[in-house]
């Protein structure tokens, strides 16, 4: 059975020049909604993820950015359903513990640290102001994710000229074709 891949954006959603809305349009991919993505409440995203899990017959494979792969460790530490994940990309996480985040998103931390109870990669960047590149290495560890250098990308968004983004779609693929198998990080 093929896996169902949903979208987890973060803060704010995604727009419609973003990765995630192109994959969303292109390959019918699901977009998990939240009732507010202005001012994000831990809890409430936590809810509709498990959600949309319960709703879905067979795999699932997360496409998680920013807030959303905060919200991916957040929903893996608390719920009896993670052995239908069969894998999570992470691009970009933000950092809700950082100072200028801190205040808008104060249900959000601490960030869970446990190891995520299926594969993962994470793509994290040089430059992305939403979160040191020392810090997305961190959440690769404690997350038990395999790590990519993705450069000097920004935020991994829209502003990055990604377009369809077929590099992280290849990388996205393999979850979906090949359940445990490792992720060769190296491919990218």
């Amino acid at each position: 059975m093929l896996a169902t891949v949903f979208i987890l954006p973060g803060w704010q959603n995604s727009g419609p020049d973003h990765w995630q809305s192109r994959w969303e349009a292109l390959h019918g991919f699901i977009r998990v909604q939240q009732s507010d993505w202005m001012q994000p409440l831990r809890g409430d995203w936590m809810v509709q993820l498990e959600e949309a899990v319960l709703a879905t017959e067979g795999p699932i494979v997360l496409a998680a950015h920013s807030l959303g792969c905060i919200l991916t460790a957040a929903w893996a530490s608390h719920s009896r359903h993670t052995h239908r994940i069969q894998g999570a990309l992470l691009v970009a996480p933000g950092d809700p513990e950082r100072e200028e985040l801190r205040a808008a998103l104060k249900s959000w931390s601490p960030v869970p640290q446990q190891s995520l109870p299926f594969k993962s990669i994470l793509l994290g960047s040089h430059d992305d102001p939403y979160c040191s590149f020392a810090r997305a290495q961190q959440f690769a560890q404690a997350w038990g994710s395999e790590f990519v250098d993705y450069g000097h990308r920004g935020h991994i968004n829209a502003e990055s000229g990604l377009g369809d983004w077929p590099e992280g779609h290849a990388l996205l693929a393999r979850f979906c074709a090949t359940p445990n198998v490792p992720i060769d990080a190296s491919a990218h």
